[in-house]
């Protein structure tokens, strides 16, 4: 077979000995390049090495192929040091966004992140949070009681999202999931779905008696009093799966397993 899709390989590892092994087995076997001048980074770790990778990237995105060598590893493939060539070359391409996330502080500073999983906020203290919601500029839920709120993307939908009883979605679904961390009041409120283009907004109600944070990813901003959030499609981030393996058929396994 003539390889003709990438033809430099970046390979990059997770902090284990595992992995940091099995990454130098890889660069005696194949060519292997820098990140800056890859077509392709082989990323080997847990999700977590998934997500750091294309953060790394994110200015200038690359696809990425990732190997399993965490727990989970809901982003990745299996691992395997033969037929590597092979698998890049027939391996399926999915896009995804990022959120973006602009947060008003106290000290009415303007801070700004890109979440690839879910934007979160959280109580601070020992007092449950208290918030308003809004979409696209209309209010939807006057007072939310509760531990924390997310937004997540289809990708991070089986992360944090799915522990927090939220809908798993489909990558190509054009949804975003709005779900809340242990709600109080409403007691049964148990979260929307909305487009992806919508921009949620989220006030702090009694930020000095409840104060709250706001985490995009592994980015935590304290002392939050607004945050606005909406997908980012100027970013395309794409991840690559060997066939039958993509991330879609992942989440769709996922709503079905049971253990």
């Amino acid at each position: 077979m003539t390889m003709t899709k990438f033809s430099k390989i970046a390979f990059v590892s997770g902090e284990t000995a595992e992995a940091e092994q099995a990454v130098a087995e890889l660069k005696a076997r194949y060519d292997h390049s820098s990140i800056e001048d890859a077509d392709v980074i082989v990323a080997l770790g847990g999700d977590g090495v998934m997500l750091q990778t294309l953060h790394s990237t994110i200015d200038r995105p690359r696809p990425i192929y990732g190997m399993n060598f965490g727990s989970i590893g809901f982003l990745m493939n299996e691992y395997s040091l033969d037929g590597l060539l092979e698998r890049l070359e027939l391996s399926e391409e999915n896009i995804i966004h990022p959120l973006k996330l602009k947060a008003f502080n106290g000290e009415n500073q303007t801070l700004k992140a890109l979440a690839i999983n879910e934007v979160s906020l959280f109580r601070q203290s020992h007092q449950a949070a208290k918030l308003k919601i809004s979409v696209d500029g209309r209010k939807r839920l006057a007072e939310l009681i509760c531990d924390g709120v997310m937004v997540a993307t289809p990708a991070g939908s089986t992360a944090y999202n799915f522990s927090a009883h939220g809908p798993i979605l489909p990558v190509g679904a054009q949804l975003l999931a709005l779900t809340p961390i242990s709600p109080f009041r409403p007691r049964r409120w148990r979260g929307a779905l909305l487009k992806n283009h919508a921009i949620v907004e989220i006030e702090a109600l009694e930020p000095l008696k409840r104060p709250i944070n706001a985490v995009a990813d592994h980015h935590e901003f304290k002392d939050i009093r607004r945050v606005e959030i909406k997908e980012d499609q100027s970013i395309s981030l794409r991840l690559l799966f060997d066939p039958g393996h993509a991330l879609d058929e992942r989440i769709i396994n996922e709503q079905f397993f049971y253990s």
